[in-house]
């Protein structure tokens, strides 16, 4: 089969005009990519044909919560009625929502997730799922002292995950940091020193509070922390934003990515990427805007050379989960990016963030990256 467009892009940029993608239609795998092809043997669309998205950041354990918490109020709000709302449901409510909101994520085309996981509760979508998967199992504590069995814990659901057979699609999984303001100097070494390679990713200054505790151990965040029952006396103000800080716990080797950076500045964005060696800054905007009403500096990361990529947080901070949407909203506020840098991030630079790039977010041959059809009127349909 062979297929033609308006316009291609094949994941990192735009290919000639005349270009057409070759592709065996059993498999969705590309056999090759023409710079010209006769017209009467090419099936064409018009608008936008690009590989398939990539969700660097996704919380499906929490799509039962969709529509619970008011936009607009705020992290620390937000993170209160998160923890006071999760349970109530019924485990049969929380499997229907995980598996509609699977479902959504496929027919929005996506073909790979980088979810969060603080339980076991997703490993029945991972085993009979089309998308892949890398889970980022999530270790939370503050106190040093529960260092050793926060990881401890982590680590078992780790141990169930990484257990979990292939029946087709990828499956990956690292343990990773929640927050800064949520994990301890301690655990932050114990997670960054398990698998040395595999990729960490940490919420990072989704809120001015968690840079301001920080700095001067002042703020939102002493009460926040207070009302948990958490002892942070052992915490000493840094007088440096939160990535700047725990940034030094973290090897410089160890894949990193960065997700909301609402509240990073050029400092933290000069520090950063001076450090690590595979830094990529995932933006989910239509979280931002959920929560804090609120976009980080996308211009301040291009003029950065930043790996950009996407992700669409949960569906307790999103009205969908549609990469296409949060691209959208991108184009919306900034509208001088164009439409092939935000398809990179979308499809090779998630790739590259997820570790994927050797079967994803590419059109080149050998590759089976999806492949989608952007509409002139941005409606979107999978072909492959």
């Amino acid at each position: 089969m062979l297929l033609s467009a308006d316009k291609i892009h094949d994941g990192k940029a735009w290919l000639a005009p005349s270009s057409c993608i070759e592709i065996d239609e059993a498999s969705g795998k590309i056999i090759a990519v023409h710079p010209e092809c006769a017209q009467e043997i090419v099936q064409h669309f018009e608008g936008i044909i690009c590989p398939g998205f990539i969700n660097v950041h996704c919380h499906l354990e929490l799509s039962h919560m969709k529509g619970s918490i008011a936009e607009h109020t705020g992290l620390i709000s937000f993170l209160q009625q998160v923890m006071l709302k999760r349970n109530n449901y019924t485990e049969e409510q929380k499997e229907v929502a995980r598996n509609r909101a699977l479902q959504e994520m496929l027919e929005n085309g996506i073909v790979a997730v980088g979810d969060i996981a603080n339980t076991t509760e997703t490993l029945s979508l991972r085993e009979k799922s089309l998308l892949h998967w890398h889970s980022f199992i999530e270790s939370i504590g503050f106190s040093p002292a529960r260092a050793q069995s926060s990881f401890e814990y982590a680590l078992k659901v780790w141990n169930e995950y990484a257990a979990q057979k292939s029946t087709g699609t990828l499956l990956q999984q690292s343990i990773v940091a929640h927050a800064p303001y949520s994990v301890s100097s301690d655990l932050f070494r114990l997670i960054a020193a398990h698998q040395p390679t595999k990729i960490m990713s940490v919420h990072n200054q989704e809120s001015a509070a968690e840079n301001e505790y920080y700095e001067q151990k002042s703020g939102s965040f002493v009460e926040f922390l207070k009302g948990l029952g958490i002892d942070d006396s052992t915490f000493v103000a840094t007088g440096k934003s939160s990535l700047q800080t725990y940034s030094q716990w973290i090897s410089a080797k160890k894949p990193l990515i960065l997700v909301h950076n609402t509240f990073t500045y050029q400092e933290d964005v000069e520090f950063a990427i001076d450090r690590f060696e595979q830094l990529y800054w995932c933006l989910c905007p239509n979280a931002n805007l959920y929560i804090e009403n609120r976009l980080p500096d996308i211009s301040l990361l291009i003029k950065s050379d930043a790996q950009i990529c996407i992700g669409t947080d949960s569906l307790a901070s999103n009205h969908q989960l549609s990469i296409l949407a949060e691209l959208m909203s991108i184009d919306q506020h900034f509208p001088e990016i164009g439409w092939e840098q935000l398809l990179r991030w979308a499809c090779w630079n998630g790739a590259c963030a997820l570790q994927m790039q050797e079967h994803l977010g590419k059109i080149e041959p050998h590759k089976t990256p999806g492949i989608l059809w952007i509409k002139n009127d941005k409606s979107l349909q999978k072909l492959y």
